[in-house]
């Protein structure tokens, strides 16, 4: 019988970092609060949740590397809302935020929950930052708190 590895998104004594956009910010601070719901939820202490606000997307790989080079954080959590324009720059500017933070969270080793919405428009970034279940910086932290568990776990 193969050996399985499966872990809950556990926060008793988890220290956390968030990264959340400014730009897009009634998508934004909803899904901030969708996070913070889950933290809270899977018993993250609030003086163990540090929450860092940058002004885009683009900005957001930059401080999640700061947040990773210090050491100290089980997850990270990023959030940000990328919504499709009249031009490329939504496709170009979500390849690059996704792809550097794939990059961080290899080359650091610490678990990441991405809640960066890439939508066509504002309601559909609205629909997905919602106060129900479906909200994807609830669903991000919790995938982070998963992942960090995991990470304790096989490391």
């Amino acid at each position: 019988m193969p050996v399985e590895h499966r872990a809950q998104p556990r926060g008793e004594g988890a220290r956390v970092g968030i990264v959340v956009s400014r730009f897009n910010e009634v998508v934004t601070e909803r899904l901030l609060r969708g996070a913070l719901r889950a933290l809270a939820e899977a018993g993250v202490a609030d003086e163990r949740i540090e929450v860092v606000y940058v002004p885009g997307a683009f900005e957001i790989p930059l401080f999640a590397e700061l947040l990773a080079s210090r050491g100290c954080f089980a997850a990270l959590v990023c959030l940000g809302a990328i919504v499709r324009g009249e031009t490329q720059h939504h496709d170009y500017l979500a390849r690059a935020v996704f792809q550097a933070l794939q990059e961080i969270q290899v080359s650091r080793h610490v678990p990441m929950g991405v809640g960066i919405l890439t939508t066509e428009d504002l309601a559909q970034a609205l629909a997905r930052a919602g106060d129900d279940p479906g909200n994807k910086g609830y669903e991000a932290a919790r995938v982070a708190l998963e992942c960090a568990s995991l990470h304790r776990e096989l490391g």
